[in-house]
């Protein structure tokens, strides 16, 4: 079994949210099995900027699904989609 990297934007619910708590909570969520590989930052608009993680994940039925799901429930997170998919 292979694994996959995508990378994921993370939009934080307004600009005054703490981005190092944020990328933490993000790392402190991940579900068994995936890991961050990096984090990138991109300004938005009006003083708001996304976190870009690159996420590993195993091959498996559902691929990002539950990492979708974890970003998701982490206090401070907008919402999240996955940007680009890729096989390692």
């Amino acid at each position: 079994m292979g694994k996959v990297a995508a990378k994921m934007k993370v939009m934080p619910q307004s600009p005054e949210i703490d981005l190092d708590d944020l990328q933490d909570r993000l790392e402190a969520s991940l579900p068994e099995g995936a890991k961050i590989n990096g984090f990138e930052r991109d300004e938005v608009a009006f003083g708001l900027v996304a976190l870009l993680p690159t996420v590993i994940v195993p091959d498996d039925a559902g691929g990002t699904e539950a990492v979708e799901e974890s970003f998701s429930g982490v206090d401070g997170v907008e919402s999240v989609a996955v940007e680009n998919v890729g096989r390692i």
